[in-house]
Order: C-alpha cells, then sequence, then structure tokens
C-alpha cells in the first residue's frame, strides 16, 4: 500500500524527549493540577525562547499551555467567538477549522486563493464585514505546502489594520502554526505578532518533535492584542469548559527540558525532492512544496476524486482536494517511508499513462 493520505510524522522523537520522559515521571506532583493555563516555569522557558528566536519580549503571562493546536484553536475560539459571527479562512484550508468554528456557532467565510495558493487580497478586502471577528492563517500551509512570505504577511495586515479602523472594533489572526519548523530551501516564516497588534499564535509541539498523540502545545497572546486581561482569563477557563481542564502535565514538564529541541527535518525534504521530481517527470502538475509534509497535486482528469478512485487500483490512497475545499487537486502527505515514495513513483507512472488511453474529462 502506498499510503500518502494521512499527516503523521514518520521520523522518531528526538532521543531526548523519552529521556525527558524518564526524568521527569521522577519528579514531585508531577501528575497534579496546575494553573488551568499551565506551568510557571514551563511557560516562562518557552517565552524566553520566542524572544531569543523572534526578538519578541514575552513572558508567562503570554503563554496559555494546551491539548496541542486542535485543543488550542478551539480555546481561541470559544474565547473570541459570539453566535454568527464569522471567520475567515484561505482556500485551501484544513477542513476541521470549519467543524471548530460551527462548534461556537461561528460562521465560515472562505477567501479564494491565485494560482500559487497565495490568498487574493481583493477577495480578502471584500469579504472581511462587520462580523468579522477573526482570520485563521496556517503557515506553512495544509494542504498546499506553500509558505506566506512577509510580502504576503504584509498585504493580509495592512488589510486587517484598514478594516479595524473603518469598523472600530478588534479582528483577530489567529496564527496556526505546528508547521514552523518544516520549510525547505531557505524560505522564512515570518512571526506574525511582528507585523499585526491584534494576533493570536496557536502551536503545536506534534509535528517539530513528532509527538502528535502527545497532544501537547500553547497559545501566545502578546500584551498590545485588543483585550489582553480578558483575553488571557477567557482562554484559562476554556480550556476547563472544554473539558482539557488544563494541558497534560507530565508534557509540560517535558517541554520545559526539550524547549529548543526539534527532529531532523532532512529525511522530510529528501522524501519532497524525490516526489516532487518523480511526479513531475511522469507529466504531473504541481508547485513544489516551500513547507509542511505535503505535495497539492493536479488531478489530471476533471474529478479529483474519480482520481482517487482509480488511484486505488494501484494501492495509491490520496486525499481529494474538495476535503480542503479546492476540488481538482489531491494532497499527498510525504511523511512517510523513503523507499515507499520511491516504488510509489512507479505505479503513479502507470496511473498517469491509463489516463492518457482513456477519454476521461
Amino acid at each position: 500500500i502506498y499510503d500518502f493520505s494521512l499527516g503523521n510524522p514518520s521520523i522518531e522523537p528526538p532521543s531526548a524527549i523519552n529521556e525527558a520522559i524518564m526524568e521527569s515521571v521522577k519528579e514531585k506532583d508531577v501528575h497534579a493540577y496546575m494553573n488551568n493555563s499551565g506551568f510557571d516555569e514551563v511557560k516562562k522557558a518557552i517565552a524566553q525562547s520566542l524572544n531569543k528566536r523572534f526578538a519578541t519580549h514575552f513572558c508567562s503571562k503570554n503563554i496559555i499551555m494546551c491539548s496541542g493546536a486542535a485543543g488550542g484553536l478551539n480555546v481561541v475560539l470559544k474565547s473570541i467567538l459570539n453566535e454568527e459571527e464569522e471567520v475567515i479562512v484561505f482556500i485551501p484550508y484544513f477542513m476541521e477549522y470549519r467543524n471548530y468554528i460551527h462548534n461556537y456557532q461561528g460562521k465560515v467565510i472562505e477567501v479564494a486563493c491565485e494560482k500559487n495558493f497565495e490568498p487574493n487580497m481583493l477577495d480578502l478586502e471584500n469579504k472581511i464585514t462587520s462580523k468579522t471577528k477573526a482570520i485563521i492563517i496556517n503557515n506553512p500551509n495544509n494542504p498546499s505546502g506553500i509558505v506566506y512570505n512577509e510580502n504576503v504577511i504584509k498585504k493580509i495586515t495592512n488589510i486587517l489594520k484598514k478594516k479595524e479602523k473603518e469598523y472600530n472594533q478588534a479582528i483577530y489572526l489567529i496564527a496556526d502554526e505546528p508547521y514552523r519548523e518544516i520549510v525547505y530551501d531557505n524560505n522564512k516564516v515570518p512571526y506574525l505578532t511582528k507585523y499585526y497588534n491584534d494576533t493570536i499564535v496557536v502551536y503545536s509541539y506534534s509535528k517539530s518533535l513528532s509527538i502528535p498523540g502527545e497532544r501537547i502545545g500553547y497559545i501566545v497572546v502578546p500584551e498590545k492584542t485588543d483585550d489582553f486581561k480578558n483575553l488571557i482569563q477567557a482562554m484559562s477557563i476554556a480550556t476547563r469548559i472544554l473539558g482539557f481542564v488544563n494541558a497534560p502535565s507530565l508534557l509540560q514538564k517535558v517541554v520545559l527540558k526539550c524547549v529548543d529541541t526539534v527532529v531532523d527535518m532532512t529525511e522530510y525534504e529528501k522524501n519532497r525532492d524525490i516526489l516532487y521530481n518523480g511526479l513531475k517527470e511522469c507529466g504531473y502538475e504541481c508547485i513544489k512544496p516551500q513547507g509542511a509534509f505535503y505535495l497539492f497535486l493536479k488531478s489530471p482528469i476533471k474529478d479529483e476524486q474519480e482520481f482517487c478512485k482509480l488511484a486505488k487500483k494501484y494501492n495509491i490512497l490520496m486525499v481529494p482536494g474538495s476535503s480542503f475545499a479546492y476540488p481538482g487537486y489531491v494532497r499527498l502527505a510525504f511523511c512517510t517511508d523513503t523507499q515507499m515514495i520511491r516504488k510509489a513513483i512507479l505505479k503513479f507512472k502507470e496511473l498517469f499513462e491509463e489516463i492518457n488511453k482513456k477519454p476521461y474529462i
């Protein structure tokens, strides 16, 4: 089976993670309750790491520990959304966003993209209304694999600043960043709090440490964010009433010991190059991923779901682009075995040849 369906990290966690787990379980009160927002020493260590890497000025009060990025996004949306308020997402997007927004009776507003998958700025400006409460930006992006560079970020934030003045209200920019460290070819992922005051960052260690099953991450709320004190209080309460209560205590202790540790990403880059070059040689159309571990492939036939069905004849599993609100494409997760990718290229070639022999439209 050539399984490209699930974004499950294929790289083993750094040895420091298991060592930190073994050390942490011996500590006193490691399994006890703490403040809903997390252990203060953990939040302080994260703030110091961010300050060192991005020249920010955070401290422990700016950090809320959360149960992965999914938990963090739900905490943020629960804290800011009122019924029927709008949250903007950029097509193509991780479709769980829709469910998260609907959890709090919010309304999803989709903004179109350009051919390179960057947001259409005119459509963004036209879609912002007096009901717009937030915009979610996923950078690097799942499923397209692109990185929104500084130029794109400045265009987005300039529009937001203009609209905040027009409507005299805060519009939050929610940065969903589980793939921040997975970038290629010297691409840079801008840290969004530098560009826009009302930014909230949600981060997960799932990909950077290859521990998606552990559900550990954090939320950053800068003090310059509108209604800062109430936001922090609301999020601390939201972690409790949504059922998380607090982020896992043992994993918080592990993060404290491994706050600047990341996995070696070179395997992902090798996989990307093998998959991208192989598919291009077969005749497929795609944009080379700049980050994350997904390749967004243009379907050689109009109905990408039919393409996915045909691929199963060759034991290839993919996710249709309609699952990301972008039909006509499929997503391939290349966080998998390198040899499997090499073998899969031969099957992709056979699939492409079959399609070209038949009158698919």
